[in-house]
């Protein structure tokens, strides 16, 4: 495959702008993306920053165009997105930011970089040893394939279409977390539907009578299994911090034993709530939907005593002023952290068991389609991982990706699918 210098190829590369943010941001203005922001193939919107417009004039060297490349320098190098139409006329913090020309199209290189060869690349090019980080002059190195552009624009079509579905998923899944959070509040938050007078008085506010004010250590234990010696299984399916974030295990490392960080010890059970306490501010939390997972020790791990807790503890566990709390408390510098048991010990009401039933008889139909989803986009990711090699590598071509997309059967589709860890619940 004959490549040249990217630098070559795109018309310009620069770096978003590097300097004190604190005082800049403000509650609504120009949208100002971060390292956060940039997720393999997509951009994210939670905790979203904004500036205000002298200010972004005053910056304008990183000021963002629709179809910009832009690229994570720090936390995850090498991590590309493309800029969307909505985002037209931003700004960032940190990034590389790529802008494609006519010899280049951003899709396809977004693609490329994101592949296993893009990332190969990338990591022989990161610098610092304190801080791994991807700079300017790695990326105006790193080779590009000689692909014309008209087959870049095919290949990035076919890929752009399991990728558009799996954002589909994404946003769907969004919208039915919302809503269970939204049923939550309502029940437990608000007591909709319960008439003043049957309400009792507590320390922290009224609240229906027959019901108590608890901790989550009530419904759920605490970090109850770690592999031992005789249990640790041969290969694990690893999930840590850095790839789980609000709600989401964007992905997971699968280890032989004997190769894995020693902080890969808690054992998931579906049903589990983890929630990270390093840094907990950062969101990194989820709902266990799947079985055969370990977790990182940065982790707390809510295991509910009944299956019917399930949802009533991840729900209560996650909710933005619970996150909020955690972050408040932590502390250690570098790496602010809270105690397992600030986790555990968050505040709750308990209803009867009939309510908490039936709260999970209206919540738990929401999260058995999000674990749908999740299963449905972990097998088109898988195929797009296996189509993207060999389409920029010439082995296959677009048509016969294409055929592979649309029929599960095809020996392309069938090889992509690992073995299934276990049936969504």
């Amino acid at each position: 495959m004959r490549t040249a210098p990217l630098g070559e190829l795109v018309a310009d590369i620069t770096v978003g702008w590097v300097g004190p943010m604190a005082d800049e941001y403000v509650a609504a203005g120009v949208p100002f993306l971060r390292t956060l922001n940039i997720q393999p193939y997509s951009i994210s919107t939670h905790d979203l920053k904004f500036i205000r417009p002298e200010f972004h004039d005053r910056i304008s060297k990183s000021k963002l165009r629709t179809g910009d490349v832009v690229v994570a320098r720090t936390g995850r190098p090498g991590t590309a997105a493309v800029v969307p139409d909505w985002l037209d006329d931003a700004n960032c913090s940190d990034l590389v930011v790529i802008r494609p020309g006519g010899r280049v199209h951003a899709r396809f290189l977004a693609y490329y970089i994101n592949s296993p060869l893009g990332a190969h690349l990338v990591h022989a090019r990161n610098v610092g040893s304190v801080q791994i980080h991807f700079n300017i002059g790695a990326a105006r190195s790193l080779p590009f394939p000689l692909v014309p552009i008209d087959e870049q624009r095919r290949i990035a079509a076919v890929l752009g279409a399991l990728d558009d579905k799996i954002e589909l998923n994404r946003r769907m899944n969004r919208t039915l977390e919302e809503m269970a959070q939204a049923i939550f509040k309502s029940w437990f938050v608000d007591f909709d539907g319960h008439d003043p007078a049957d309400m009792v008085d507590t320390d922290c506010g009224p609240i229906p009578k027959g019901w108590n004010r608890t901790s989550l250590g009530q419904l759920a234990d605490l970090n109850p299994e770690v592999w031992g010696k005789s249990t640790r299984p041969a290969t694990l399916e690893y999930v840590d911090l850095s790839n789980t974030k609000w709600g989401r295990i964007e992905s997971t490392t699968t280890y032989a034993a004997e190769d894995a960080p020693s902080r890969a010890q808690r054992v998931l059970r579906v049903g589990d709530t983890i929630v990270g306490t390093v840094r907990p501010g950062n969101g990194s939390y989820a709902l266990i939907l799947l079985g055969g997972l370990t977790g990182s020790t940065g982790f707390a791990v809510l295991r509910p005593r009944k299956v019917a807790y399930a949802s009533f503890v991840y729900l209560a566990a996650t909710r933005e002023d619970n996150i909020e709390r955690l972050a408040h408390l932590a502390d250690g510098g570098a790496y602010p952290a809270v105690r397992p048991d600030l986790v555990s010990g968050t505040d709750a009401v308990r209803a009867d068991e009939a309510t908490l039933d039936s709260f999970a008889g209206a919540v738990d139909p929401l999260l058995a389609r999000v674990a749908q989803n999740e299963a449905q986009s972990r097998t088109l990711a898988a195929l797009r991982d296996v189509l993207l090699p060999k389409l920029i590598s010439g082995e296959i071509r677009v048509p016969e990706a294409a055929a592979a997309i649309v029929d599960p059967s095809h020996p392309l589709h069938t090889a992509s699918i690992p073995p299934t860890l276990c049936e969504v619940p």
